[in-house]
């Protein structure tokens, strides 16, 4: 808690307007779509992708009256009740006050970073030390500049310690974050590829996330990295490894026919044997790391060992699932504090599918009379039809809350009386911490569907998305397509994300696609691309703005708003310029624009066409040609209709490849969901087929598989059968070897034919086991490739009985 006048010295702003000195701060703000205590919150107006001064206003009309800014052009006479600090470069400004409240903090800080490994790391270090400490972890991958700012901003002296996760991706970045957490411990994962192509050697990058620790005594690291040379002499280092000089000394590491690892090690001349649940080298690595780190902290081998026993691997990431009786369930029960708990939050009032929204909350480790008042000051904010929790202290809160609660003693009891609780219609976001196991609530309320799923990454999904909106000026507004399905991934969850980050318009194939957005809370202007005249009354009714592309549809059109008395009905002109598939020819505009201007039922929003070749240069001149014959024929039509109409032709090459088609709107498409055809974005990866081994056979050379026996074997072989086929949507052209698919990161290839709801795999040179998860499309466009197609065909074709799972994070 700070006063406004007590933060001013830390934050070293040019100027400043304090009309309420005294204010009160609680929370940092920095996106006025997640501001959630007005009154008491701080915004910093960032210039990102987009430029935070634009969201002053919407700040202040929801109740914030503190601004952190950068722009001398602001007119605070609109803001009569608001308050102004004016610094050089607002995220710095953030970063400041972050240093000065992590120095507040007295208890140890402990500092990690590495290539792989940190929050998986940090999440386990957790979950060892909460047992007899109170821990603060920095939520989720909040490791960035800003992540990390908003992670310390939360340090209170609640906690015995804090785990803080420190993430670079270029040069120089490193020290800024130092000087935030400034830890006391470092541990150092490890040294990967992971962001090498911001690096010019691997030296430049060892040295540079080394940064961190220049002001740490103590640092932890595997030894076979060899960070220890580049540390300074006055570091003391503890490390693991297989070298006798290291602290900790790794015998033996033994992987087991039950599915998990034997490890022995030797500490100040004691050996010990303990078994994790794992077998993948990463996780054993990670394993080490919280065990050598438990013992500098100063447990005993047995405890450590007890601990471990309870270790379990985590899904990090928040999942959205479909549930039974038309819920959508949010599924984050691998760790449970108030700044994770305000992040599912947030993603919970993102989705607008149903109206009513249920929280299923665990209890929080150390959960103190300060962090109570904080937890009902974040709960009484939320706008939740209904509170379910469990764990016996949070019973003190039901007579402190407005909102309709149920409460139990633990996750058992809630089990026994689930089916007494009425779910319908709602989205319910699980929360809990790690023991109090609420994936079993989880398991119960989600639908129940074909194992082979499709993963979404909603994350990577933004992220794609703020990497194509930053190459657009300001006034260039973008449509997004989410036709067939979001090209496979989904309707309304991606289309929820997409209305959360303010895109101006959504474009669907057919009329049913957008009703079914309009039923599930998407509000955003929605472009329908193939309307008919049995269409025309959805269109109506659910707001949906159809595309224009003939004489025939328009009249038909204009005949049924008149017999409706609708004025003004919005609509799309589509003109041909190239493409030769649908729309009007430029010799037809001079009619078309007489038709338009005596019909006084439509009137025209936007005008577009489709670039043919965008993305092959070889074809330059005829791009060229279109956008000039495209810009031509919407002045002729503008000159006769009497006023401007919005006009795109770009697509997503287009934005890449073609600025001077930007105009006033662009098409995003296939390249929001990960898949870069000129490969020239640094896009990640949205979504991944994923089924599981179902049974392997030990077969002799010249045995056949599959049907007509296609499959003959050439040597004696182990052979994989998986959970997918052709009406899962993997062709048949795939079988015989042309297929491959991805084992614990090994390739291997199919074998015979590709069966209906199964296909077979040669899995005889991989490590592989019965209920392995098998990755289908490793890389997507040489999937592509192999069958003489593009990544759309593999994408749409993914059937509708595949389970759809979507996480954030």
């Amino acid at each position: 808690m700070y006063t406004l006048v007590s933060i001013l010295p830390h934050i070293h702003s040019k100027r400043h307007l304090l009309r309420n000195a005294e204010q009160l701060i609680y929370d940092l703000a920095y996106d006025s779509r997640k501001i959630r205590n007005a009154p008491h919150s701080l915004f910093f107006a960032l210039k990102n992708v987009r430029d935070g001064h634009t969201f002053i206003p919407d700040a202040y009309h929801k109740g914030v009256r503190a601004f952190v800014v950068s722009r001398d052009d602001i007119d605070t006479t609109l803001y009569p009740e608001a308050n102004f600090f004016w610094v050089k470069d607002v995220l710095k400004a953030m970063q400041e006050l972050a240093r000065y409240h992590r120095r507040q903090f007295r208890k140890p800080i402990i500092g990690i970073t590495g290539s792989n490994g940190k929050t998986m790391v940090k999440e386990w270090l957790a979950q060892l030390l909460q047992e007899d400490k109170k821990v603060y972890q920095s939520p989720k991958s909040y490791n960035s500049q800003l992540g990390v700012a908003l992670s310390l901003w939360n340090l209170s002296e609640d906690y015995d310690c804090a785990i803080i996760e420190a993430g670079i991706s270029q040069p120089d970045e490193m020290d800024q974050l130092e000087e935030m957490i400034h830890p006391d411990i470092g541990i150092m994962t490890n040294i990967g590829v992971a962001h090498a192509e911001g690096f010019a050697s691997k030296t430049l990058k060892i040295t540079e996330k080394l940064k961190l620790f220049k002001h740490t005594r103590d640092v932890i690291f595997p030894s076979r990295y060899g960070f220890g040379k580049y540390l300074s002499s006055e570091t003391r280092t503890f490390t693991f490894g297989e070298h006798d000089v290291d602290d900790v000394r790794v015998l033996r590491i033994e992987e087991r026919k039950e599915g998990n690892s034997s490890i022995q090690v030797i500490y100040r001349k004691e050996k010990v044997t303990f078994t994790v649940p794992f077998v993948d080298k990463a996780s054993i690595e990670n394993v080490l790391i919280c065990f050598t780190t438990l013992l500098f902290l100063g447990y005993s081998l047995n405890a450590i060992i007890h601990k471990l026993g309870r270790l379990r691997p985590l899904e990090m990431r928040l999942q959205l699932k479909t549930g039974r009786y038309n819920c959508s369930i949010i599924d984050d029960t691998y760790s449970n504090d108030l700044a994770s708990l305000q992040i599912a939050l947030d993603f919970l009032h993102q989705q607008q599918q149903h109206k009513k929204k249920t929280l299923i909350l665990s209890d929080m480790d150390g959960l103190n009379d300060h962090l109570e008042a904080k937890l009902l000051s974040v709960l009484r904010q939320q706008n939740l039809h209904r509170i379910i929790m469990v764990g016996k202290s949070l019973h003190r809160l039901q007579d402190k809350l407005d909102t309709l609660l149920l409460s139990f003693d633990s996750t058992e009891e809630l089990v026994r009386n689930l089916g007494n609780i009425a779910f319908e219609n709602e989205t319910i976001l699980i929360k809990g911490s790690r023991r109090y196991h609420l994936e079993d609530v989880s398991k119960l309320l989600v639908a129940k569907s074909h194992e082979t799923v499709l993963e979404i990454n909603l994350s990577a999904l933004e992220h794609n998305l703020q990497m194509y909106r930053s190459m657009l000026p300001p006034n260039v507004k973008l449509m997004v397509m989410v036709k067939a399905f979001s090209y496979g991934s989904g309707s309304y969850e991606v289309a929820n994300l997409l209305q959360f980050n303010k895109v101006d318009y959504l474009t669907v194939a057919f009329a049913d696609e957008g009703v079914e957005l309009r039923q599930h809370g998407i509000d955003l202007p929605i472009m329908v691309l193939s309307p008919d005249e049995q269409a025309f009354e959805s269109l109506l009714s659910s707001q949906l703005e159809p595309e224009i592309y003939s004489f025939r549809i328009i009249k038909a059109l204009i005949d049924f708003l008149r017999i409706r008395k609708q004025k003004a009905f919005s609509i799309h002109i589509k003109i041909d310029t190239g493409m030769h598939r649908l729309g009007f020819l430029p010799d037809e505009l001079e009619e078309l624009a007489t038709l338009l201007s005596t019909a006084p039922e439509i009137k025209v929003k936007t005008v577009f066409s489709h670039l043919v070749s965008s993305g092959n240069r070889q074809h330059d001149d005829f791009t060229i040609q279109q956008i000039t014959m495209f810009s031509s024929s919407v002045d002729k039509l503008e000159a006769i209709l009497g006023y401007k109409v919005v006009r795109h032709i770009a697509n997503t090459s287009g934005i890449v490849n073609w600025p001077s088609a930007y105009m006033d709107m662009v098409r995003l498409g296939i390249g929001l969901y990960g898949v870069d055809m000129n490969k020239k974005m640094t896009l990640e990866k949205v979504s991944e087929l994923k089924t599981t081994i179902t049974q392997i056979k030990e077969l002799p050379a010249g045995a056949t598989v599959g049907y007509d026996r296609k499959g003959l074997l050439h040597r004696p072989s182990r052979i994989a059968t998986v959970k997918i086929g052709y009406a899962d949507g993997y062709s048949r052209r795939f079988g015989e070897g042309v297929g491959e698919m991805s084992i614990n990161g090994q390739r291997v290839r199919t074998v015979g034919s590709i069966c209906m709801d199964m296909c077979m795999l040669d899995v005889t040179d991989v490590a592989a086991q019965e209920l392995d998860e098998v990755v289908v499309f490793p890389d997507w466009i040489e999937a592509a490739a192999r069958i003489g197609t593009i990544p759309y065909e593999l994408l749409v074709n993914i059937a509708a009985r595949v389970k759809r799972i979507y996480f954030y994070g």
